[in-house]
């Protein structure tokens, strides 16, 4: 019994909501197109210049409500697929009305009103009325009311005549009821999938969305780069290069007291050596930060065990991954996650932290997690900013579940195909 509980509230609450849903598609979605209708057919006399932007507003402001519900109640996330707005096309300004006529995504608006009236009502009423019916033989309802009723009956049993048609009923109104239940997430999917298929983009307008992100992601790398390289310029003009410039100072020096003076070319010899293991060690310091060496010796799977090592908190790492991604995919693989870790020490207060690695469809699956007080949010320039920008050059992304309270969990997804499978396995770092 305790087991049937969470199937009773989820589908109780699948049903309810696909109610909601055709209880407001019904009489809205037959509003907004009659006044889009209207609106469009008064640019006539010039009244739809401005009616007309106004009521597709309206439009727009409830196809965002059904993308945000889709995604929250049946997990399908459906973008925007509008154009951007041209400049200077105020509400009232013929650029504004062309924009929306133009716009595909506008009359695909239209064509889900349409269609959706229908489609909402017939949902809408169906789960609530099949879980009635259900719940009418759970109850006996029908045994009373045949008493009153020589002909009436229910279910598969017409009419109720003796005891055992009597002792059907309720077994009938318990499958009915157990079926409809099971039926109403799927009926709730089902309106999900019929929204993402005329208010999510089309093929091209996707196209064109992943070519214009590809296009500001690279721009994005291309700045990035720069500003690496400047950063490597001046770490070797103010590090490395000064201290091997005063290595070769000591060394001259060094090499005109070693007759006249040989106890102080001695010293100027050994403070050059200990410049020399400073030099290398920034060397090293500043190839590090550019590939870690630790990838080329034993992949991305072995070297996010090393990072999770480095980190001031317990991380547990899972990899599954046969092979090996190409060296750009996998460094940026690898300095998403350092840089998601660092973010999880300076904000999260998470006392642990998990890294799980896998590889499916031809694309490597990162997630990092932790048991913190969530609320991260890529858009508060936090680094998760940063992570979206690295993998956005790889037409990879990232998606954020961190609710208040948490805990937190980051999803990286960077397409790619792997190379000759890994020669050992890693095992779990705790």
């Amino acid at each position: 019994m305790r087991a049937a509980v969470p199937f009773i509230r989820r589908g109780l609450t699948a049903v309810g909501r696909v109610a909601l849903l055709g209880i407001i598609a019904w009489p809205l979605n037959i509003l907004l197109l009659i006044l889009s209708l209207v609106s469009f057919l008064l640019t006539i006399v010039g009244l739809g210049l401005v009616l007309a932007p106004l009521v597709q507003l309206l439009v727009r402001r409830y196809a965002d409500l059904r993308r945000t519900l889709a995604g929250r109640w049946s997990g399908i996330d459906i973008p925007r697929p509008y154009r951007p707005m041209p400049p200077k096309a105020f509400i009232g300004s013929p650029r504004r009305w062309l924009w929306l006529v133009r716009d595909p995504a506008t009359w695909r608006d239209l064509l889900w009103l349409l269609a959706g009236a229908p489609v909402g009502l017939v949902t809408g009423l169906l789960a609530p009325v099949l879980l009635a019916y259900g719940l009418q033989g759970v109850l006996l309802v029908p045994v009373i009311v045949s008493a009153a009723d020589d002909g009436f009956g229910y279910g598969v049993t017409w009419p109720l005549r003796n005891a055992l048609d009597f002792t059907t009923v309720p077994l009938q109104g318990a499958l009915i009821t157990a079926g409809a239940l099971y039926a109403g997430p799927w009926l709730l999917w089902a309106l999900a999938q019929y929204d993402r298929s005329l208010l999510g983009p089309t093929h091209s307008a996707e196209l064109t969305r992943r070519v214009d992100r590809l296009t500001e992601t690279r721009t994005q790398v291309v700045d990035a780069q720069a500003a690496e390289l400047r950063r490597i310029e001046r770490d070797l003009h103010d590090g490395a290069q000064a201290r091997i410039v005063a290595l070769g100072m000591s060394l001259g020096m060094a090499e005109d007291l070693v007759t006249s003076d040989p106890a102080a070319a001695q010293a100027l010899i050994a403070e050059a050596r200990e410049a020399s293991g400073m030099a290398l060690a920034e060397l090293r310091g500043l190839v590090r930060g550019i590939h870690p060496p630790v990838l080329a010796e034993r992949g991305l799977a072995g070297g996010l065990e090393a990072l999770a090592l480095t980190v001031p908190l317990p991380v547990a790492v899972q990899a599954d991954i046969d092979g090996r991604p190409p060296a750009p995919v996998e460094s940026a693989a690898y300095f998403a996650v350092a840089e998601a870790l660092a973010n999880v020490v300076k904000h999260s207060r998470a006392s642990t932290a998990w890294v799980s690695l896998s590889h499916l469809g031809g694309a490597i699956y990162i997630t990092v997690g932790d048991d913190g007080v969530g609320g991260a949010d890529p858009r508060a320039g936090s680094g998760l900013a940063g992570v979206q920008r690295r993998l956005g050059a790889f037409d990879g992304s990232l998606s954020v579940d961190s609710p208040a309270g948490g805990p937190t969990v980051l999803t990286m997804e960077l397409p790619c195909e792997l190379s000759s499978p890994r020669i050992s396995p890693f095992s779990a770092t705790g």
